[in-house]
């Protein structure tokens, strides 16, 4: 049993597409880069191709891929719903960005407008991303104020760190985005700390005691368990991470998707050669790849619902 790969892609790359497609609409609303059409094949490009492995990835996650469809149709209720409908709406601003761009404008103010309705639509998809998991009252770890923010944080600062190193590779001013990867980057640092206090810090108000109505005979434990073989619950949000190893992956990650891309970014605001700038945002894309990638799996490791006391007793 381990956390499920397809959700680990899919919220790692679409985060960092989305942070990436608003960090790009955000520099030409405000005329930061130049309308070089080579910049945004690329910058687009790679931003898309995050943006669908991730929604594609997702599907793999579904028992029947092929009715995955019909999920757009509880939008009232559901933020799963949300997240579907809001990404497919993200790609229309998108295009109009990426075909002015490359191609030229059709419109005047064609680029203008699809940059400056791509970012609140990418920021939505963000938050219903994150409000897929914090809205879950079952999972005492996501059930948090600080889950879907810091979804959208992390989300905008990988984001950031590509589009640092886009710049620095086409040898523009990378500056400027350096100082906001940098600025996200430590508030994603702060955020993440106070998210793993309240997981520690949390009520353990589920417990096999309280759901049994035993507790004032002693500890509750199942006599056998209820099944022959592990279930979606159990495969998805049974897995137990030791303490000791939760710790480590906790400061792996604090050093390479925080520490390493942070200090990266603040040497990259000195004056310094375009080589030792393009060195520096590769040594940051790689550090914050590997370091989202292992707290995402630590995200979903430390998730446990709250039906998996009637299979171990304990708490969730």
């Amino acid at each position: 049993m381990h956390p499920a790969y397809s959700v680990i892609l899919f919220t790692t790359a679409s985060g960092a597409g989305y942070g990436l497609l608003i960090g790009l609409a955000i520099a030409v609303a405000l005329n930061l880069v130049p309308r070089d059409p080579m910049l945004g094949f690329v910058g687009l490009g790679i931003a898309l191709a995050l943006i669908t492995a991730g929604l594609l990835s997702s599907t793999f996650h579904l028992g029947r891929p092929e009715r995955a469809w019909r999920a757009f149709s509880q939008w009232r209720s559901s933020w799963l719903s949300r997240e579907g409908i809001a990404s497919l709406a993200t790609y229309v601003p998108a295009g109009l960005l990426g075909l002015g761009w490359v191609f030229g404008e059709i419109v005047p103010g064609q680029m203008a407008l699809g940059a400056w309705l791509a970012v609140p639509c990418a920021l939505v998809t963000l938050w219903c991303t994150g409000m897929i998991y914090a809205s879950l009252p079952t999972i005492r770890a996501w059930y948090q104020p600080l889950v879907a923010p810091l979804y959208v944080v992390l989300g905008l600062a990988t984001g950031g760190v590509l589009l640092t190193g886009l710049l620095a590779v086409f040898g523009l001013d990378a500056r400027w985005a350096a100082a906001a990867s940098a600025v996200l980057l430590a508030a994603g640092w702060l955020m993440k700390a106070r998210y793993w206090s309240a997981v520690d810090h949390a009520a353990e108000t589920h417990t096999a005691e309280a759901a049994t109505g035993l507790g004032r005979f002693g500890t509750v434990r199942p006599l056998d368990p209820p099944h022959t073989q592990p279930n979606y619950v159990m495969r998805e949000m049974g897995y137990q991470v030791a303490r000791r190893h939760a710790e480590k992956l906790r400061r792996i990650t604090s050093v390479l998707l925080f520490a390493i891309p942070l200090a990266a970014c603040l040497l990259a605001l000195l004056p310094l050669p375009r080589a030792v700038t393009m060195a520096l945002a590769a040594l940051s894309i790689a550090s914050a790849t590997a370091g989202v990638l292992v707290e995402r799996w630590l995200f979903f490791a430390e998730a446990r619902h709250v039906v998996t006391l009637y299979y171990r007793g304990g708490t969730a």
